[in-house]
């Protein structure tokens, strides 16, 4: 299993392979499109909307996956290192939220 570095690398050698990062609202423009297509599938999955019969099923990972990889991408170009990111988070999640879900 890859680490997160590994992935930030293996995407930013991709996309230097071919033709380089888009414009920073290029990749938000696709983030949101990526999230509205993940928000689609759930809401056809789990909510009211239900598809039609003539549309087919998405996977849910194959969502999941496109918004990673424009999350990294967004990352890259911006120079930040998505696991100390994560690392952050974590520890303020760890700090601000100590027992706040579990009870104690």
């Amino acid at each position: 299993m890859s680490d997160v570095g590994d992935l930030q690398d293996g995407v930013d050698r991709w996309i230097r392979e071919n033709g380089g990062y888009w414009d920073e609202m290029s990749l938000l423009a696709r983030l949101v499109e990526e999230t509205g297509e993940l928000a689609r599938e759930y809401n056809h999955r789990f909510g009211a909307k239900k598809k039609k019969v003539t549309e087919k099923d998405k996977a849910i990972a194959d969502e999941m996956g496109d918004i990673l990889f424009i999350l990294i991408c967004m990352a890259n170009q911006q120079g930040i290192r998505l696991d100390e990111a994560l690392s952050k988070v974590i520890a303020k999640y760890e700090i601000r939220d100590a027992g706040r879900f579990s009870g104690n």
